[in-house]
């Protein structure tokens, strides 16, 4: 089964000379024309989560589906594989399920929309885009349920369908998806504004062959892919070794009270390919927290960091995939059976650029980082405000990032790039609540010759009653330190009641309810610290003090003496650092307790109940 091109004009393309200069005008229009999709969508979304975070990802491709210009990698060739239909010019294809796109999309909530460019009556490229939207049905308000146990409870499941045929929109298809979602007009309106910009990259691809012509515009793409297939092709050579090294890291719990999950990855080179092998990663989980991961979206995030780490100035597109070769064992948590739920897959997604990173930087540790892309916490708030009219927030949080070999981690910021936070006058505005504090958690990054970065405070008072939802993890695993930093802080949730009582809240948990006067404490985790912290400058340590980014108490984990006035006591610091010499952890890894002791002081140091090992046949009976 897979997709049939229909082309009136089946001429084929003919490979001709592309000078530099041509080739760098491609280029960077494609990157503008990336550029351009956002701005389009960022102007006409209406949900905040769009609108305001920037939770969408846009595309670029050439005629096969290979991304040229983009951010979460190729999601064409899943659709490609599993479409039984055809596709002409005027086409847009909408889809949703994740099952039925190979993972290209990993949850309900993201609704993708795809759009074949053709030029001359050719197929020349693609114009996609997914986005996150704030409801479609299920269980629980946002769609997100933790204790869905089937893909059936988590919303409607849009199939590869047509939005529009041959150039006409088939309204009948729209309003029956968007009666299932507890916010049509947000939906509606987010998904016109995905489809304006994919008609964004449509016009800017024309252009491109009508200005180079059409055989001049495949051409260069041609050669764009293939310059990066070289550039990686060199990189895996000379950075990646044939003996296997292996990491693990833990999804904390489900949500249900088993956990830790565990997510191994082995990898190693091969006859110039890179291996990334997930053997020895848990089974499935019975709960939301299984991510279906498409191969080629694995493939982008290791070049992704590839790219980063050893030469940011490679292009970053798809032209390297078939030197990555991506193992997944069926019926683990990585690659779930259907009918699995999925929608809180973000934990997993969060941990496996924690185990990434590990990866790549245990031949060379000075190019490591520590953890901290662990996860992407969730919050939902939803009911009826004074006027009897539904309100419904979707908000994104975000962590510390980890201490890095050329710099301290950004203190509260999203694990993918382009996101932003929520402004608190635009959710003050557009929600019954008010934001009582927001602000950085001294100490919380891991100490380190560059510290991770903190974790953020947000105190949320509601001024209606209602129910809340969270989605978020590192409340049990530590972020772990690399190169003698230390562990980052974990999260923590609770509220206060109007009448002061205190409730801690598990890191997963729906349908919380909540009264006009209470306060959710919303505490994200910091990153690892990168390095040993003996070796940071003391006077960097009294400008985070005086920055409240670190507390007097806490420039002592550096081995630095602050005085009352701020500034450093060298004779005490020198004194410190000697007596601290000794004690700091020589190994790569600096996991923090182990996982016993971690289950033994769980209780008194969260106020959570450390979750159950996962032993999946007493579970099934």
């Amino acid at each position: 089964m897979a997709a049939r091109i229909i082309q009136k004009n089946t001429t084929a393309f003919k490979t001709v000379d592309v000078d530099p200069i041509s080739l760098d005008l491609i280029e960077n229009a494609l990157k503008n024309a990336r550029d351009e999709m956002d701005a389009t969508l960022f102007r006409t979304a209406m949900s905040p989560g769009i609108r305001e975070q920037g939770d969408a990802f846009p595309l670029i491709a050439d005629h096969s589906g290979l991304m040229l210009a983009g951010q979460f990698g190729s999601f064409i060739q899943g659709f490609l594989n599993n479409f039984d239909g055809e596709i002409e010019e005027g086409d847009i294809i909408w889809l949703s399920d994740p099952y039925a796109c190979e993972g290209a999309v990993s949850h309900a909530n993201d609704w993708l929309i795809l759009m074949p460019v053709f030029v001359e009556e050719r197929l020349v490229g693609w114009g996609a885009m997914f986005g996150h939207m704030t409801d479609v049905g299920g269980m629980v308000p946002g769609s997100l349920p933790t204790n869905a146990t089937s893909i059936f409870q988590e919303g409607i499941r849009v199939p590869p369908v047509k939005l529009f045929k041959k150039g006409v929109k088939n309204d009948d298809l729209l309003k029956i998806v968007l009666h299932q979602c507890r916010m049509p007009d947000w939906a509606g309106a987010d998904l016109n504004a995905i489809v304006a910009a994919c008609r964004m990259a449509e016009r800017r691809v024309i252009e491109m062959c009508e200005r180079f012509g059409v055989d001049s515009y495949i051409s260069a793409t041609n050669l764009l892919l293939d310059r990066n297939k070289r550039a990686m092709g060199h990189l895996i050579e000379t950075s990646i070794g044939e003996e296997p090294v292996s990491f693990e890291d833990f999804v904390c719990d489900d949500g249900r009270g088993f956990g830790p999950y565990k997510i191994k990855c082995t990898m190693w080179r091969e006859g110039g390919k890179v291996i990334l092998d997930w053997e020895g990663t848990d089974p499935q989980s019975e709960s939301s927290i299984n991510f279906l991961l498409n191969e080629n979206m694995l493939k982008m995030f290791f070049g992704i960091y590839m790219i980063m780490v050893f030469d940011p100035q490679i292009l970053f597109n798809d032209g390297f995939y078939d030197l990555v070769e991506v193992r997944i064992p069926d019926g683990s948590l990585l690659k779930p059976k259907f009918p699995a739920a999925l929608s809180c897959r973000t934990h997993a997604l969060g941990r496996i650029f924690d185990v990434l990173g590990a990866l790549l930087g245990q031949r060379a540790p000075e190019f490591l980082s520590a953890a901290g892309f662990s996860s992407s916490p969730h919050l939902m708030y939803s009911g009826y405000d004074e006027n009897d009219e539904w309100f419904q927030l979707f908000q994104i949080g975000f962590g510390g990032i980890p201490g890095r070999p050329f710099g301290d981690g950004t203190d509260g910021h999203s694990l993918w790039p382009g996101f932003t936070n929520v402004p608190n006058e635009f959710l003050e505005a557009y929600f019954p609540l008010r934001i009582e504090k927001y602000e950085s958690i001294a100490d919380s990054g891991g100490a380190g010759l560059f510290r991770g970065g903190n974790g953020i405070s947000i105190h949320y008072h509601f001024l209606e009653k209602g129910t809340i939802a969270i989605h978020d993890d590192r409340w049990f695993i530590y972020p772990w330190g690399v190169n003698g930093g230390t562990p980052g802080q974990r999260s923590a949730k609770a509220i206060v009641r109007v009448d002061g009582s205190k409730e801690i809240l598990p890191s997963k948990c729906d349908d919380i309810e909540v009264n006009k006067g209470d306060v959710l404490i919303y505490d994200t985790w910091g990153g690892g610290g990168w390095g040993n912290p003996l070796e940071r400058d003391p006077e960097l340590v009294a400008l985070d003090v005086k920055r409240g980014l670190v507390s007097k108490k806490g420039a002592k984990r550096y081995g630095v003496v602050v005085s009352k006035k701020g500034k450093v006591d060298t004779e005490a610091t020198s004194k410190l650092r000697g007596e601290m010499a000794d004690s700091i952890c020589t190994e790569v890894f600096n996991y923090g307790p182990d996982l016993e002791t971690l289950r033994k002081n769980c209780k008194k140091e969260t106020g959570l109940e450390a979750p159950i090992q996962p032993t999946w046949d007493k579970k099934s009976a």
